[in-house]
């Protein structure tokens, strides 16, 4: 077989040896737009079983079977670290979604503040976002989008072992020098509508035990590139790129 270069998420048990039946939309992909075809290989991930090179054995417009061949790679899970983030606009939202996955996440929150701009999301759109840039970026687990949940209520249950970094605006400027100390903790990090926290809501964040507050630089930044950036320092100091 041909190095594989397309990778898909199934969900569907994979071993070496396993057959792999495709959806309609998963054959329309490989063999209608890829122009797959038998004998040629895909590479395959659901998730659980890590990453596996199969040959297509079966192609047809709406139909198709894979056969996973061998194991490419094991399951590599991302930090535990949650990315809470108040939806703006449609593109945007998905940006966040895209890098996130990209960066590493474990789960995606979106949360409904008081300047949220939208209460409206299409979950399922933005978990196939989150699937898809799992495939691209050679991701082998792809992270929950939770229901758009209400912030208070959110804080309201928080878990008392998971820290949150919250990015606060009104610190642009100030430095923020993130310590090794939580490192492997279960982490989140909390990004702000467009319109910032209202008052009520920071009080009630800083109130908080868990909340570490970061600027993030001197300038303000758009929700997306807060999102970029807050992972990325995050990253670098407490997740797997350190």
């Amino acid at each position: 077989m041909a190095d594989a270069k397309i990778r898909l998420y199934v969900d569907h048990p994979l071993s070496e040896g396993q057959s792999v039946p495709l959806n309609e939309d998963q054959a329309l992909y490989l063999f209608a737009v890829m122009r797959k075809e038998k004998g040629d290989s895909i590479m395959l991930f659901n998730g659980r079983d890590g990453e596996w090179l199969a040959e297509v054995v079966d192609a047809a417009k709406r139909r198709g079977v894979l056969i996973c061949r061998s194991q490419t790679r094991p399951l590599q899970a991302p930090p535990d670290v949650w990315l809470l983030f108040a939806p703006v606009k449609k593109a945007e939202t998905t940006y966040i979604v895209e890098k996130a996955v990209e960066l590493g996440v474990a789960r995606l929150c979106p949360v409904q503040t008081r300047f949220t701009n939208s209460d409206r999301l299409n979950r399922d759109r933005l978990q196939a976002n989150a699937r898809e840039a799992a495939e691209q970026c050679g991701a082998t687990l792809v992270p929950e989008v939770a229901e758009i949940t209400p912030l208070d209520r959110l804080l309201a249950q928080w878990p008392a072992d998971r820290r949150i970094l919250w990015c606060n605006e009104a610190k642009a400027g100030l430095a923020t020098a993130l310590s090794t100390e939580g490192r492997g903790q279960p982490w989140a990090i909390l990004i702000g509508p467009e319109g910032g926290f209202s008052e009520d809501e920071r009080a009630r964040l800083a109130a908080l035990p868990q909340v570490l507050q970061a600027s993030l630089g001197p300038r303000i930044l758009r929700a997306e590139t807060a999102a970029v950036a807050a992972l990325t320092l995050w990253q670098s100091v407490l997740g797997d790129w350190a």
